[in-house]
């Protein structure tokens, strides 16, 4: 049987009063999203100066005080620390007392679910995990970019409809992602936007040693149409030279890097090989052209074959 309570929207005002432990990027921003809701933010705890900066300038007038008069305060409390630390936390919160019986305790980990707040669960608190699929700069932006984002939303099944409409309240579009399936979930867009982030910027880098004065003009289009393309396609939307099979141009792409940025050989091979992978098993890369081509990103060098240029 369930521990979980229901949360008593008859004795809730309809508006709750929000408080942030944590004032990093996610948080004031999530806070001022509920608070053009309705809700009206409390109370806000920080430890950096840039922490303290943002939140006053996110959520002008709110208080700054220790995560414990955070909980004192607030009827939904949003835990935006880094991951390592939020185990921690919510054991150090609810061995102190701090978590109050229907308190509504949410964090943004991706990485987590909802078992991660089970010490406030046996506290009376009553645990939502809900995180933004989202890059944040910490700046006002963040709450329009939350229009239409998608958060992945974990909560025992009691409260599932109450996180649901917090996201959509935050103008986000729920996706419920199991306890199990949290890790997979976080990893799959780490490596879709943090390694995206990763790659923009060492071809940014490549560009401007080419010569090239406005790399971002450049790419803008370019990786604009390749994602809208990728998002549309998948695996059909791959081109050029390792999706075409073309081992010479991969070899002199190796060999300049080699040459003028040597701490990128590693990552372009790596990424190379996994197109290859993929262009293959759906029929994009022609059989015939895959054995030079994994040649040359297992040795870095091409040997052309009879027939072909030199």
């Amino acid at each position: 049987m369930s521990t979980v309570q229901q949360p008593d929207l008859g004795d809730r005002p309809a508006r709750l009063t929000v408080g942030v432990v944590g004032a990093g990027r996610v948080g004031p921003a999530l806070a001022a999203s509920l608070q053009l809701a309705g809700h009206r933010p409390v109370a806000v705890s920080g430890v950096s100066d840039a922490s303290r900066r943002r939140a006053e300038a996110m959520l002008p007038g709110v208080p700054l005080v220790t995560p414990a008069e955070v909980l004192r305060r607030a009827d939904l409390v949003l835990l935006t620390v880094p991951d390592d630390a939020l185990p921690g936390l919510v054991t150090g919160l609810a061995e102190t007392g701090a978590v109050r019986p229907g308190q509504l305790l949410v964090h943004t980990s991706g990485r987590y679910g909802a078992k991660v707040l089970d010490p406030a669960l046996r506290a009376g608190g009553l645990p939502l995990a809900l995180h933004p699929a989202m890059t944040f700069t910490g700046t006002p932006v963040d709450v329009q970019r939350l229009a239409g984002c998608s958060f992945g939303v974990t909560a025992p099944e009691e409260l599932r409809l109450a996180a649901e409409a917090l996201v959509i309240e935050m103008g986000g579009e729920p996706e419920w992602i199991s306890e199990e399936n949290r890790p997979l979930y976080h990893a799959a867009l780490a490596l879709g936007a943090n390694h995206l982030v990763t790659l923009v910027a060492q071809s940014m880098e490549l560009l401007r040693t080419a010569g090239v004065e406005a790399p971002d003009r450049m790419l803008g289009p370019l990786l604009g149409a390749a994602l809208d393309n990728a998002l549309r396609s998948g695996d059909a939307a791959l081109t050029g030279p390792v999706a075409r099979g073309d081992a010479g141009t991969v070899a002199a792409h190796v060999t300049e890097l080699r040459r003028h940025a040597p701490q990128a050989v590693d990552g372009y091979l790596a990424m190379a090989r996994a197109t290859a992978d993929r262009a293959l098993a759906h029929g994009l890369l022609k059989p015939e052209l895959a054995e030079d081509l994994l040649g040359v990103l297992a040795t870095g060098t091409h040997t052309p074959q009879n027939g072909e240029d030199r």
